[in-house]
C-alpha cells in the first residue's frame, strides 16, 4: 500500500451489552491461590440445587453472562475463574498440569458449596474437567452438563519424545500472548475469534477478557503460560474409566457449525467420539444447536438456556 492510500476505515463497535442480571464477586482461597467466583442469585437451603459453571480455555467466568440472562432465577449460579485466568490469581508455574483444575475442583466445592449434591456445567476444557471430576466424586454431582467438552486426542508413547522436547524447547522461549492499542483492538479479536458474535456483547466481553495495564495496552485477562505445551500425554483409557463412574444423567450439546477438524485436523474424528460417549453408563440427554458453533454461549445463549432448564429440571 503506497503512502498516499489512506487505510481502510475501522468497524464502528457498538455499545456494551447491558447484562439483565448483573452478577456479584466472591474470592476464596483455595490451594493457595485468590480464588475468584462469578455468583448469580443467592444460596438457599432450600432452593433448587447450585449450578456449578466451569468455562474453557483461554476463557473467563464472564462469559456464561448472556446464558445466565436467559435463564430463569431462584438457582444460584456460581462460575469461577480457572487459575491464571479472568481475576483468578497465577501460580507461580511455567507449566499448567490439567489436575491441577480437578485439584482445584475439588477444593472449591469443598469451600463454597460443602455437604451439598450439586449441579455441573462445563465448557469446552471445562466441560473436560467436569466429566473427569463428576466420575471421581459422583457422589457430589447431581446433573452434569457438558458443552462440546470433546476430551483430548489419542496419543501413543512414541509422542512421547516429540512432545517432551517440544516442551522443554517453550521452556527456553515461553509463549506470549497478543496486547491490544485500545480495547476495541480486544473487541474486533473476539468477533474474528467468532464471526456469530454480536458486536455489543463483543464490547462487554471485552472489558472482562481483557485489562489495561502500565504501559497503557489492553492485555488479556490470561497467563500466557496457558499456551504451552503440556509434557504429559493425555491417556483416553484413563478418561473413559472416569467417564464410566458417572452416576449423574448427563446433558450433551454441541454446535451443528462446530467441526472437530478445526481444532485437531485428522487426530481426532466426531466417530471416535461418539463411540467414547457410547461408553457412558450414565443416561445421556442429547441436544443441537443448529446456529451455534463451539461457542454455545455465545452463538444460541437463549435456546441454550432453555435446554439447560428443561434437563435440571426433569
Amino acid at each position: 500500500m503506497s503512502s498516499s492510500t489512506p487505510a481502510p476505515s475501522a468497524a464502528p463497535i457498538a455499545p456494551p451489552y447491558q447484562p439483565r442480571r448483573p452478577s456479584t464477586s466472591r474470592f476464596v482461597n483455595v490451594r493457595g491461590l485468590r480464588y475468584h467466583l462469578r455468583c448469580w442469585g443467592e444460596l438457599t437451603e432450600d432452593g433448587p440445587p447450585p449450578l456449578l459453571m466451569l468455562h474453557g480455555w483461554m476463557d473467563v467466568s464472564a462469559s456464561f453472562q448472556f446464558m445466565v440472562d436467559a435463564m430463569a432465577e431462584g438457582r444460584a449460579l456460581i462460575a469461577p475463574d480457572w487459575r491464571g485466568f479472568g481475576l483468578t490469581e497465577r501460580p507461580a508455574t511455567d507449566t499448567y498440569w490439567f489436575a491441577d483444575y480437578l485439584g482445584d475442583l475439588d477444593r472449591l466445592i469443598d469451600a463454597v458449596l460443602p455437604d451439598r449434591r450439586i449441579d455441573l456445567l462445563g465448557h469446552s476444557m471445562g466441560g473436560n474437567a467436569a466429566m473427569l471430576y463428576a466420575g471421581l466424586r459422583p457422589e457430589r454431582i447431581r446433573k452434569l452438563v457438558n458443552l462440546e467438552g470433546f476430551g483430548m486426542p489419542r496419543t501413543q508413547p512414541a509422542d512421547a519424545p516429540r512432545r517432551l522436547l517440544q516442551w522443554l524447547d517453550e521452556l527456553r522461549t515461553p509463549p506470549m500472548l497478543a496486547s491490544y492499542e485500545t480495547a476495541d483492538g480486544v473487541v474486533r479479536r473476539l468477533m474474528k475469534n467468532n464471526p456469530r458474535l454480536p458486536a455489543d456483547k463483543a464490547a462487554w466481553l471485552a472489558g472482562h477478557w481483557s485489562a489495561p495495564q502500565a504501559d497503557g495496552r489492553w492485555h488479556l485477562q490470561a497467563d500466557a503460560a496457558h499456551k504451552g505445551v503440556s509434557p504429559v500425554l493425555h491417556q483416553v483409557e484413563e478418561s473413559l474409566l472416569l467417564w464410566q463412574r458417572i452416576e449423574a444423567p448427563v446433558l450433551w450439546v454441541d454446535g451443528a457449525l462446530t467441526d472437530l477438524a478445526t481444532f485437531w485436523g485428522s487426530r481426532y474424528s466426531r466417530e471416535e467420539f461418539e463411540a467414547r460417549l457410547a461408553t457412558l453408563r450414565a443416561p445421556v440427554t442429547r441436544a443441537r444447536l443448529p446456529a451455534s458453533g463451539h461457542m454455545l454461549h455465545h452463538d444460541e445463549p437463549e435456546a441454550l438456556a432453555a435446554q439447560i432448564e428443561r434437563f435440571l429440571a426433569a
